[in-house]
């Protein structure tokens, strides 16, 4: 098997220009068949830009990239029988039934869906007798799931697909997820929520003012040089590498990056109580990188 066809997405060096305004640049990524993927970023950060040019819905400037194997230009029309997107914002036509929108999503792909769909409905609690302009937010964005979910795709590609659902709902999206998964399907997972990608993602890549700044397994993320620091005794000092500084009531905490030596050097110059240096959370792994 080659590289491409293990790949579920490959992406070479894609750049997409907005004129004056920031798109992505020179992005390079593989996702492997079978995973369940993180993108992740700050929004602005490039996330929809890369996803909008997988998908075909905008051409990108320069690079190239194949989803399933297949050329995201060359290929669109037969790509979107395999993918399952949903976007972060969802938008159907106000006055459609909701069970009008859900077999209108399936006609396009040409694939009878009832049954599955008829599952997922159930599952969300969607009300398929409502009109899409009497929906809430999250109303809407379950039947979106369903949209996405209820042709079985090979790939999901999903853009922030919690926001604005309950927590309950979102527990029971992600158990769909997993269970595509398991079934052999592959998820790509833009967010900007740190607990998702954790719980659920192997490996993650991490977008930053267009451009990707790391990709690796979520250990090996974590695994890194900052260290969060809590001194009693201090409220101020001031050194390189410090960052998210913080007073507490006996004294500050921060998150460091900078040489262990010069921290050490800096602390036995000033009346120190305590001090405890330990791993940082995930999330403030990855707020380095954001920063």
């Amino acid at each position: 098997m080659n590289a491409e066809n293990a790949s579920a997405i490959s992406i070479n060096h894609l750049t997409k220009n907005y004129g004056a305004n920031r798109g992505i640049e020179d992005v390079s990524l593989e996702v492997g068949r079978g995973e369940i993927f993180g993108f992740l970023g700050p929004n602005g950060a490039g996330k929809s830009t890369t996803i909008r040019c997988l998908l075909g819905l905008i051409r990108p400037t320069s690079g190239s990239a194949s989803v399933l194997g297949c050329d995201i230009v060359r290929d669109h029309r037969q790509l979107m029988r395999k993918i399952g997107y949903m976007p972060s914002e969802t938008q159907f036509y106000p006055a459609m039934k909701v069970a009008e929108v859900i077999r209108f999503a399936a006609d396009v792909r040409g694939v009878d869906c009832r049954e599955e769909a008829a599952r997922l409905c159930e599952l969300l609690k969607v009300d398929t007798r409502k009109r899409v302009e009497e929906l809430s937010l999250g109303n809407r964005k379950k039947v979106g799931i369903v949209c996405a979910m209820q042709h079985k795709p090979e790939l999901f590609i999903l853009d922030e697909p919690t926001s604005g659902l309950d927590p309950l709902i979102q527990s029971e999206f992600f158990e769909l997820v997993k269970e595509y998964n398991q079934q052999g399907a592959t998820c790509f997972l833009s967010s900007h929520v740190l607990s998702e990608v954790k719980k659920y993602c192997g490996r993650a890549a991490i977008i930053r003012d267009g451009r990707l700044v790391a990709c690796d397994t979520l250990e090996n993320l974590a695994h890194t040089n900052v260290k969060m620091v809590r001194v009693a005794g201090v409220k101020e000092l001031t050194l390189d590498g410090m960052s998210k500084v913080q007073s507490t009531p006996d004294g500050m905490e921060f998150v460091y990056s900078g040489d262990m030596n010069a921290l050490l050097r800096a602390l036995s110059a000033v009346d120190v109580r305590d001090v405890s240096i330990e791993e940082p959370s995930l999330e403030d792994v990855f707020m380095q990188y954001y920063d």
